[in-house]
């Protein structure tokens, strides 16, 4: 069985009405680590209780851009003293979003630094998102990352190729989505196919952007299997080894998480 991981779904989302039955799924899928990602530090509680209910989910603390603007009160020492728990691998997700700009630019920026900072003095990778933003997403870890190295990974990504270069340029990491088999996507595969292949792993952003065969219905972290076929696919790898490597990359980002027996050898370089 090809065995994956998904670095980013959102499992205490109203989507999922039973979480224990999308984490079978998974499991029966070869997904056997999930990483559920926080998106407000005042529900944190819910998104933790879900990781320290199931062996398999880990999970993140940090407040989404959208909404930065009713999480200003949150530090960089809150979110320190919060990722001490064994089951928190990251923080975020945090950075810039002006598709929808819920909060405006300079509370997401402000936002953004705070978690920065947690993610440099923890040594936890920063999880980001950037929508509509790249130039500043990319000004702004540059300015950051030349006060003190943190870890990042550029999440869902969804940019032109400009962002993915300026960031794999200091270190980061970049992560695809269903999105990669949409059919408008293009320049996204194009970065997919480029990017070094120990800078990049698979995700789903569950409970949205399903991959083909599912698009348009609920995506749950069982489908990152199309995902990591699709990303084997435009780097001419069979899906084993695309699998191999992109588990490595996770590990090696996620270096709080465990690795479980059932992933291989391959998979602990």
């Amino acid at each position: 069985m090809i065995r994956a991981v998904d670095s980013h779904c959102h499992l205490d989302f109203k989507e999922f009405s039973d979480v224990g039955a999308v984490v079978s799924r998974a499991r029966a899928a070869g997904v056997e680590l999930m990483v559920t990602i926080s998106t407000r530090v005042r529900a944190f509680a819910s998104t933790l209780g879900i990781a320290e209910t199931f062996p398999e989910v880990f999970c993140s603390l940090g407040t989404h851009p959208h909404n930065a603007a009713v999480e200003t009160d949150v530090t960089a020492e809150e979110l320190i003293s919060l990722s001490g728990h064994p089951k928190v691998v990251a923080i975020g997700e945090a950075g810039l979003d002006y598709h929808y700009r819920h909060s405006p630019p300079a509370a997401q920026a402000a936002s953004f630094r705070v978690h920065i900072e947690a993610a440099r003095r923890t040594g936890l990778p920063l999880i980001i998102h950037s929508r509509e933003a790249e130039d500043d997403t990319a000004s702004l870890i540059e300015e950051e990352m030349a006060k003190g190295e943190f870890k990042l990974l550029l999440h869902c990504y969804s940019s032109r190729p400009a962002l993915a270069e300026r960031g794999l340029a200091i270190g980061a990491y970049i992560s695809f989505s269903g999105i990669l088999t949409f059919r408008n996507a293009e320049e996204i595969r194009l970065v997919a196919q480029r990017a070094p292949i120990d800078r990049i792993m698979v995700e789903t952003d569950a409970p949205y952007l399903a991959p083909v065969p599912h698009r348009g219905k609920v995506n749950e972290p069982a489908h990152v299997i199309h995902t990591l076929n699709a990303l084997a696919e435009l780097r001419g790898m069979p899906i084993a080894e695309m699998a191999a490597a992109t588990n490595a990359n996770f590990f090696r980002l996620f270096s709080k998480v465990a690795i479980p027996p059932a992933y291989t050898a391959t998979e602990r370089s």
